[in-house]
């Protein structure tokens, strides 16, 4: 998809594009999602208290979420695969911030140490480097700092022609945020609506024991999606 193409499609958006040209591409491929049911409580124990949680009928969620980072670039440069293409894992929970609903990260891991290094300096958010393989329907990873383990094998099922509204309010987010010296800092995204599949996944090691008592454990929903290209922009303070 071109980027005219991308950003002409919007309807599926719930708020309108930002009126500043957009700073980043990137591309978000073979993307993983395993959701929990949470704790509330729990859960704002990890949430600065600067953000809101958002639910879904009265439910919490958290996410782990791995994929491929690839092409990632300012909008004037052209894509430097060494840097600009590399493994992730994300945890993610969903909050609200006014009237936006958005992502606010607990934990982010790269598999190229130079990426991770350019992407705390640029934009502040907490990549750690780790050890990340990935061959077909197999991810594993390892992270030396906390000793986060992740590997899991998964199938992947029929195209979701009907997406349930929780498995829209679960992906269709469009904001980023973070919080930095009781900051509060939003990142807007933009990519067309994301096409969906079933997913069966079977985990053989999930150890992330900063989180064990939020997420363990077989998912309560999973999703796979061959990806998006995304547009994204530079962070501002609200």
């Amino acid at each position: 998809m071109t980027i005219p193409e991308i950003l002409q499609k919007t309807n599926h958006r719930p708020w309108p594009l930002p009126p500043k040209k957009w700073n980043y591409y990137q591309e978000w491929r073979d993307v993983v999602f395993l959701h929990w049911k949470v704790d509330l409580g729990m859960l704002q124990q990890f949430v600065p208290k600067e953000l809101t949680i958002d639910t879904f009928e009265g439910s919490a969620y958290i996410s782990l979420v791995p994929f491929t980072m690839e092409k990632i670039r300012p909008r004037f440069l052209p894509p430097f695969s060494p840097i600009s293409t590399f493994h992730e894992v994300n945890v993610r929970t969903y909050v609200s911030q006014g009237s936006k609903t958005g992502v606010y990260f607990l934990s982010i891991e790269a598999s190229k140490r130079l990426s991770c290094f350019l992407a705390r300096s640029l934009s502040g958010l907490t990549y750690r480097p780790s050890s990340i393989n990935r061959s077909q329907n197999h991810y594993s990873a390892y992270n030396y700092e906390f000793t986060d383990q992740l590997e899991l094998q998964y199938e992947i099922g029929s195209i979701i022609q009907n997406k349930s509204p929780l498995d829209i309010w679960l992906t269709e987010r469009y904001a980023l945020y973070h919080v930095q010296d009781h900051k509060v800092f939003e990142f807007e995204v933009h990519h067309a609506e994301w096409q969906m599949q079933e997913a069966e996944v079977k985990i053989a090691t999930l150890h992330y024991e900063r989180f064990a008592q939020l997420f363990s454990g077989t998912p309560d929903l999973c999703h796979y999606s061959k990806g998006v290209e995304v547009l994204s922009w530079d962070k501002v303070l609200i």
